[in-house]
């Protein structure tokens, strides 16, 4: 029998186009004799809407957009996904949460799903929230020794307090140049890279239209390079690459929408550098208890030391996304990446049924 699959995108996120992008990608590379397509849309206000059982690719993301389908709750996702003569005989196998950012990557609908007892594809609970939150992830990564740049963070009701207290901190903390970004957004919405006073303060006000609490790192002398960790208790890792931006650093633009940015698949680097990198994925994917899938993000120095930058437990699966094209480079086709994410997912949460509840 075919995997009844639950594809859940879209979202109430900054990031929501990119997570349309992400499941125009993934419904194409899902293999139709294995998977039963179930698309699951949030809407950018919040409300999640039932489409019809896909049959096929879809060409253009407004068709994902599902506005005519049919309303249903969240709380009710397995009663309401399909149709009501079904619902008695027909329950999703496992959801692949296609989320990107704050109400979807964050551990919000992680933990739905765990209420309802529905496996998933991906990071759990835990591991999406910690990291999300760009600063709680970097303290426990410096809790656990993993090397990084240095960092300072605030809240939008401390830097409106004294906001001049605030700049002096940066400058003399880490100097320019540095990058200030929200504590919990990816896909580089609202990072801006400052030079400046005047650039510094400009960025805060920015940052601070995306979250309540900001994140400011010192600007690193290094190269960009990428790892991707697949597995739960045992993960492997990918080939490393390496960023190479045509602008002044990897922006939103650059990720989703130039589609010149340089990407080096794999990095020229030594095996000793790899060893390295990839030491450190592994430790920082077990730091943060994750499942499934991360990609690491480092900076290389040139004295080749590494830095971690940041993890991200739902990278994009675009076709100029750095993670699908990490594991292609490592001979695992985009197809088999998918289905094997789904298969990890299921392992989890049977893992989990051996948990014993009462006492």
């Amino acid at each position: 029998m075919k995997t009844k699959l639950g594809l859940l995108y879209g979202g109430k996120s900054a990031e929501h186009k990119v997570s349309l992008q992400t499941a125009k990608a993934v419904i194409k590379a899902l293999d139709l004799t294995k998977y039963e397509i179930h698309p699951i849309y949030i809407s950018e206000t919040g409300t999640w809407v039932r489409g019809e059982q896909l049959q096929g690719p879809v060409d253009d993301v407004k068709e994902l957009q599902l506005n005519d389908g049919e309303f249903i709750s969240p709380v009710a996702l397995n009663s309401e996904i399909f149709p009501v003569n079904q619902a008695n005989e027909d329950k999703i196998d496992v959801v692949f949460p296609l989320l990107h950012g704050p109400n979807g990557e964050d551990g919000t609908v992680q933990g739905l799903l765990e209420l309802m007892n529905i496996p998933y594809v991906g990071n759990g609970v835990l591991a999406s929230a910690a990291g999300m939150d760009k600063v709680m992830m970097k303290n426990i990564y410096e809790q656990a020794g993993i090397k990084q740049a240095n960092y300072v963070w605030y809240i939008r009701s401390d830097w409106e307090k004294d906001v001049e207290a605030a700049y002096n901190n940066v400058e003399e903390k880490l100097g320019y140049p540095c990058f200030v970004k929200p504590a919990n957004l990816g896909s580089s919405v609202g990072i801006s890279k400052c030079k400046n006073r005047e650039g510094l303060e400009k960025a805060f006000k920015e940052a601070f239209e995306y979250d309540r609490k900001i994140i400011i790192e010192e600007g690193i002398d290094g190269r960009e390079v990428e790892i991707a960790v697949l597995g739960n208790d045992n993960p492997e890792c990918s080939v490393v690459g390496e960023i190479v931006p045509t602008t002044d650093f990897y922006d939103y633009k650059a990720k989703y929408e130039d589609g010149d940015t340089g990407l080096i698949i794999p990095a020229d680097i030594t095996e000793e550098e790899y060893e390295n990198i990839k030491t450190v994925a592994i430790q920082s994917f077990k730091a943060l208890d994750c499942s499934g899938l991360v990609r690491a993000d480092f900076f290389l120095t040139k004295e080749g030391e590494v830095l971690m930058n940041e993890v991200n437990t739902m990278p994009g699966f675009t076709p100029v996304s750095m993670f699908p094209l990490l594991w292609q480079e490592s001979g695992l086709p985009y197809s088999e990446l998918i289905g094997k994410l789904v298969d990890l997912g299921v392992e989890r949460h049977a893992e989990k049924q051996k948990i014993k509840y009462t006492f």
